[in-house]
Formats: C-alpha cells, structure tokens, sequence
C-alpha cells in the first residue's frame, strides 16, 4: 500500500502538493519532501549521454516541463543547456568520477524558452563494490542572484570609470593650477625685465648714434691731416697699431647685434606673455597663429638642435577660445613630435579652414606610434616613454581641452615613418559659457 501511494503522487500533477495527512507514510512523506524543496532533484545513469532515470515534481513549478517529458527525451538534459555553456560541462563531466562530485552553473532553457540560471551539484553514487550506479544532481535556480550579481559588476565598472573621470579631472585641475603658475612667473619676469630692457635698449640706440657720430669725426679727420704729410705720418704709427678700420667695421657690428639681442629678448618675453595670457578667465576670440608661434618660441631650445620647423599657414579667422589652454594642446604636441625623431628631422605645421572649422595639423618624421597603441594614446598615464621620461598625461589633458571647445584630435601614424595629429577646432564653440 506505501508504494502505491508512492506512485500515485510521482504521477500527480506537477504543482505545489498539498498538505499530507499525519497518517502518511514515511516513503510517501519524502516524496512529498523531495517534491516540494527549492532545488529540483533528479537522477542519471553514470555513462554516455547521461539519460534522466528520475525527476522530481517540482520541474513543472521551476522549469515549466512535467517530469515524464523530461524522463522520455535521452538527450533532454544536454539539449537544454546554452551552447555557449555545454563544451565546458562536457569537457569536465568525467571528472565526476575522480572526484566523485561536480559543482556547476550553467544557463538551462525553460519550457518558454528563456534561459535560466542554475546551480548545479552532482555527486556520484557507487555500489558496494565501487562501481558507478548513478549520477544524483540537485538544481537551483540562480537567476535572480547571477542579475544581482551582473547589476553589481555593472556597478562597479561604471565606479571605476567614475574614479577614472574624477581622476583625470583631478590631473587637469593641476595642470591648470600649473599653467596659472607660468602665467604669474611670465607676469613678474616681464614686468621686472621690460624695465631694464626699456632703458638698455634706449641707452643702446643712442650709443649706435654716439658711434656714428665719432666714426664722422675721425673721417673728417683724416680728411683733413690727408693735406699735411707731416701731420699724417705721425698719425699713421698711431692708426696702424689701433687697428682703426677693424675697430671701424667690429663696433658697428657689436652695436648692431647687441640691439638685435635685445630684441630677441623683448619678443621671448612677449611670447611668455602671449603662451600664458595672464589673467584670462573669458573665452575671447584669438589668432591660432599667433599661438603657434609663440609657444614655437617657448620650445625653441628644445627643437631647433634637431629639429626643421616647416608652416604652412592658411587663411584661419580669429575663433573664440580660451588661448592659453589651446597653446598648452600646441606645446604637447610640439614637444611629443620632438621627442619621436632621433637624429635630425622635421616637423611641419599646416593650418586651414574647412566651413566653420578651423584645423591645425603637427606632422613629424619620427618613429611614429605602433598600431596597438593608437587606441590608448589619449588614455590618463598611458606612455611609451622610458620610465621617468613621461607621466602620460600629456595627450590626455589636450583631448579634455579641445574636447571642452568642441573640437577633436585626429591621429594618423606609421612606424618608421612618423605621425600627424590634427586638431578640429570649431569657429563657434558650442555652450561656451558653461565650458568656461
């Protein structure tokens, strides 16, 4: 009577059992267990393609399949699990009897198509001589916990781009900050050299007069003495051993290079002021190639030993900008170029316009970039540089500059051959106000 009951609630309806009487056996009380615990319990034969031989009731409440369906396909298990998950059970399966129990988690195909998350244990199970009798597996529906567990990572990626974001904001504000620095060192070195400069250079013109003047005097004298041949052989000892006509040519060369240096002088300390524009804080409208051209002067000492500066400059319109943070993206580039030719090279600038875009293209002949570092070269701390050489963020904080314009860089670059970045720059920046 115990194992008909037995086999009466095995062909029951797959749901939720009802209640059993105090009076039931205990046979059918486990099967009432067995029928009605969160993991769907089931058994295989231990070889080939490991036939179901027994399936608990409760499939229908967790997978949508009667247990009978289940028990009829020999293959039913494995066609049931995703393909992407299967080679990896298969490959591992026969590991069950080494270790004589297996731990899985693999997604199975429900009865209405979707694909549920499982955890899966199975354990072998030996008869009392040791040989395989059957493979017991318990499944348990993970679903709910592997979208947990993804919703998490997703969190947690979107974290580490959010600590990437602050960081990279972080390294900006500091090249800000450092920027600001060199402006107010620009502002005290010309203030306190413009003041010197003035009155040398002042001092220096009148000297060139002074000279001219006294290289007259001893013309109209010579001229004179010329008539008195007594006169003009005692002066003659005199000239030769002065070296007049060297001393002639030589001061009015010194006088004249010495104006030039100080020149020279005036327009590096114009450039400081037009690389850093002290006191900027408002986008205003700006000539590119006055930008260039002074932060060319900024890196002269780094360049002009190996390096041909070759422009090629268009017809550009004065855009709004933010100058000094266009001349740091210029510097950046200058200096990278610089840094990738070994030996002796050329680095050439061309600029033009195209519609209501600006672009400026930094082209050298260096060892350019290798193609699998295309992709990261705008990355925070990202180098090819020896340790020591670079920090990486130089690329990085122009992207964020010209981005914050409107603008991109493109990259285009050969090994062995060299590499071109060109800057888009917007006529009219979009939303420049808040930029700002």
């Amino acid at each position: 009577m115990e194992f008909e009951d037995f086999d009466a609630l095995s062909s029951a309806p797959a749901t939720q059992s009802a209640a059993l009487p105090h009076s039931a056996s205990p046979l059918v009380r486990l099967q009432y267990l067995v029928d009605n615990t969160p993991a769907l319990i089931y058994s295989t034969v231990p070889s080939g393609d490991f036939k179901m031989t027994f399936v608990s009731n409760n499939a229908f409440n967790m997978l949508g399949y009667r247990p009978d369906q289940m028990l009829a396909d020999p293959n039913f298990w494995f066609d049931h699990i995703h393909p992407d998950d299967a080679p990896g059970i298969v490959a591992s399966l026969a590991q069950v009897f080494t270790e004589g129990q297996r731990v899985y988690e693999y997604r199975f195909r429900a009865a209405d198509g979707r694909y549920l998350w499982m955890h899966d244990t199975l354990r072998l199970v030996r008869d009392d001589e040791g040989r395989p009798l059957e493979v017991i597996g318990a499944l348990t529906d993970i679903t709910d916990r592997k979208a947990m567990e993804e919703a998490l990572q997703a969190k947690g990626v979107e974290q580490q781009q959010l600590i990437g974001k602050l960081r990279e904001a972080h390294e900006q504000l500091l090249q800000s900050e450092k920027m600001a620095s060199i402006g107010q060192l620009a502002a005290g070195i010309a203030h306190e050299i413009n003041n010197p400069i003035g009155f040398v250079n002042s001092n220096m013109g009148s000297l060139q007069g002074y000279v001219g003047t006294l290289l007259s005097v001893i013309d109209a004298y010579d001229a004179a003495v010329a008539g008195l041949p007594a006169l003009a052989g005692r002066m003659a000892p005199v000239r030769a051993e002065a070296d007049l006509d060297f001393l002639r040519d030589d001061v009015t060369a010194l006088v004249r290079e010495s104006i030039d240096g100080l020149r020279r002088v005036k327009e590096i300390v114009q450039s400081l002021k037009d690389f850093s524009h002290v006191g900027e804080t408002a986008w205003q409208l700006a000539d590119l190639h006055q930008g260039l051209d002074s932060t060319l002067n900024i890196v002269s000492n780094e360049l002009k030993y190996k390096v041909t500066i070759l422009k090629e400059y268009g017809n550009l319109p004065r855009i709004e900008c933010l100058a000094s943070q266009l001349n740091q993206v210029f510097m950046n580039l200058l200096v990278n170029a610089g840094q990738a030719i070994v030996g002796r090279g050329a680095i050439r600038i061309r600029t033009g316009l195209r519609e209501d875009w600006v672009w400026i293209e930094i082209r050298d002949n260096g060892a350019g970039i290798a193609p699998e570092h295309l992709t990261r070269i705008f990355e925070p701390f990202f180098t090819t540089k020896p340790v020591g050489s670079g920090t990486g963020l130089g690329l990085s904080l122009s992207y964020g500059i010209v981005s914050r314009h409107g603008g991109r860089i493109d990259v285009q670059s050969q090994v062995g051959k060299g590499t071109a970045f060109t800057v888009w720059l917007p006529v009219h920046p979009p939303r420049k106000e808040a930029v700002a």
